[in-house]
This record gives structure tokens, sequence and C-alpha cells, in this order.
């Protein structure tokens, strides 16, 4: 976490996750400089988070994606199709000044458990 918050949280049957920077876990260090590597790493912080409050991808319902570069878009939606093949959920995504540690994608999810 960079800050003084929790990955995720559960309340009933849904599952927030906080905004998921790629990070590398095993070096603390933000991916940069591929931002379909970025995309994808930050989406399996999404599903790892969400699997850790038992869920999964089939249970989101609202996608949040906060870019630094909105010109990425089509190379974003290429790996974010990867991970949401035939379950389509809500989605925004929106261009920000600047994302915390210099990053360059934050994807946040919203699911409802069955």
């Amino acid at each position: 976490a960079v800050g003084p918050y929790s990955q995720g949280v559960k309340a009933g049957n849904m599952v927030f996750t906080s905004g998921q920077l790629p990070f590398i876990l095993e070096t603390g260090e933000l991916l940069t400089g591929d931002i379909q590597a970025e995309t994808r790493l930050a989406l399996e912080h999404v599903r790892s988070v969400l699997n850790a409050g038992g869920a999964t991808l089939e249970d989101v319902v609202k996608v949040t994606v906060f870019v630094a570069d909105i010109s990425n878009f089509s190379l974003i939606n290429e790996v974010y199709a990867e991970f949401f093949t035939n379950h389509k959920p809500a989605r925004s995504l929106v261009e920000v000044s600047k994302l915390p540690k210099g990053g360059n994608i934050e994807i946040e999810a919203i699911a409802i458990t069955k």
C-alpha cells in the first residue's frame, strides 16, 4: 500500500478494491515503460484482492481506470479484454494529471458475490 488504507474491503456480499498500481511485489518497484505490461500487472493485483475477499473477476460490476495518458486507451483496452472476455462490467476510464509514485495506470473495482 502507498498509504494508510486497505487493499480491499468486504461489506456483506460486496468487495471494493482500492486502486491498484502496477507494483512488482518482489521488489516494491513500480513497473513503468510498457503500458500493456503495467495494465496487466494492475489487473492481476485487482484479481488477487478480489480473490482474497471471496470474489472473482466474473463478480465485478464496476471498474474505474485512472490513466496518466489517454492516448494509451487502445493499448489498455487490448489487455483489459484479456481479463474481461465474456463478462463486461460497467467501466470508466479517466485521464488524470498525476498518479501516486509517478504511475501511469491505477485500476479499482467493485464486485458483488453471489
